[in-house]
């Protein structure tokens, strides 16, 4: 049976933190975090989720480490397309739109695609139909060599930077789903020696071969502030640009050529796949 001071235990290991660290930033004593860790002393709900967020807890484990130690869940998990999250879809609806006709996209917690605006189906017209059936995800797009990879110049700069980005994720949630996707495509080539580090973690731009001509991208991350439920915690806006005044010219030639889908219902494009 779990116990809130075994999970916390789990977290403040993973986090590389001693007690006395955790009690510093929480502002408490080195002694009651070990009672806690014990069981010899039953936190609060209130003292639970402050040493989560000390601990950078995702909102889905807080939850976890509420019942753990006796209480209700605190936190919601609610559809993206759920009719309560109408708001929401028709915000981030909006920013997609903006964005164009440069591609962006929305990922769940998992690198799976649940939103698009047009431009980002311009790029995935070169890719397998057997990559676009639900659930789509971002890194097999980006990696499968019937998906992108084929057609991105400087592969090995984009599977280090995304090897990093895994990599802590992974550290930060142990999701088992994302470390398997990590494992799919990382494990082998961790076998025959170290990844190579990304040339910048800053902005990798990604440089694609088209038949219309060379792209070059970089990609920003949106992410919601102060998320009170799990759905908003766990997805992020990719948003991309030109690197460069050829691909912003390219880009909107791809836009003229081929014009924007229409929304579909509650603000959403049309979902891939």
């Amino acid at each position: 049976m779990e116990t809130v001071g075994g999970l916390l235990r789990e977290w403040r290991h993973s986090r590389r933190l001693s007690q006395l660290d955790l009690a510093l930033a929480a502002g408490i004593s080195p002694r009651y975090v070990s009672l806690v860790e014990t069981g010899r002393s039953r936190p609060s709900a209130a003292m639970v989720l402050r040493l989560a967020a000390e601990l950078d807890v995702p909102l889905r484990h807080r939850n976890r480490l509420l019942v753990a130690a006796g209480f209700a869940p605190r936190y919601r998990e609610r559809p993206l397309d759920g009719p309560d999250m109408s708001a929401v879809r028709d915000a981030v609806a909006r920013v997609l739109g903006a964005h164009e006709p440069y591609p962006a996209l929305v990922v769940d917690r998992r690198w799976n695609i649940v939103m698009t605006n047009a431009p980002a189906g311009h790029l995935l017209t070169h890719v397998d139909p057997a990559l676009l059936a639900p659930p789509v995800n971002m890194v097999r797009l980006g990696l499968d060599p019937r998906g992108l990879a084929s057609l991105i110049v400087n592969l090995d700069d984009v599977r280090a930077f995304l090897h990093a980005r895994l990599a802590r994720q992974v550290a930060r949630t142990g999701d088992p789903v994302v470390g398997a996707l990590y494992d799919e495509f990382f494990a082998d080539q961790e076998r025959d020696g170290p990844v190579p580090r990304p040339a910048s973690e800053v902005a990798v731009p990604m440089i694609f071969r088209l038949p219309e001509g060379e792209l070059r991208l970089f990609s920003t991350i949106t992410t919601f502030g102060t998320p009170e439920d799990i759905t908003l915690d766990e997805v992020s806006i990719e948003s991309y640009y030109p690197a460069d005044p050829d691909s912003a010219a390219l880009l909107h030639s791809l836009a003229q050529a081929r014009p924007a889908s229409e929304p579909g219902p509650d603000g959403f494009v049309p979902r891939v796949g």
